[in-house]
């Protein structure tokens, strides 16, 4: 354990999340994807959800404040203008830590796919959720007193 950081942050993310540059994306998964396919590096979350995930991600590292939508998530398929409540959350989430209105994307499944293959790593969880599955760009942490 390490003083001010969520205990879900273990040291496989930590170091996952201290090696990213902004820019850098990572996906948090769900249960059902296919994490191991897909990723370059992961870190596993078991036991633990994609909101839980996001929220102690969010606490350690900012989102991208030069992208248009620094969080994107999965589309329902052949629905996708729906708003799952786990998209609610995801907003509310990012919304709180950012203390801004973040935009963020629907991605058609197959279009995530091919991003998240991009990404610097996936953090898998044990979401059960259909759709829990988030890609966040990590912006730049400013030193202090810059603007």
């Amino acid at each position: 354990m390490l003083k001010g950081l969520d205990p879900l942050i273990g040291p496989d993310l930590l170091h996952m999340l201290a090696s990213m540059g902004h820019g850098d994306s990572i996906v948090i998964a769900d249960a059902n994807f296919p994490s191991v396919s897909v990723g370059k590096r992961l870190a596993r979350l078991d036991g633990v959800g994609t909101t839980e995930a996001l929220r102690a991600i969010l606490a350690v590292i900012p989102l991208d404040q030069y992208v248009e939508a620094p969080v994107q998530v999965m589309a329902v398929v052949g629905e996708p203008d729906t708003i799952l409540p786990i998209f609610v959350e995801v907003q509310g989430i990012a919304d709180a830590a950012e203390a801004r209105d973040v935009k963020i994307e629907r991605v058609e499944r197959f279009a995530f796919y091919e991003r998240a293959k991009e990404a610097f790593g996936v953090v898998v969880t044990s979401e059960t959720r259909l759709y829990g599955n988030i890609i966040i760009s990590k912006g730049v942490i400013t030193p202090a007193g810059a603007a």
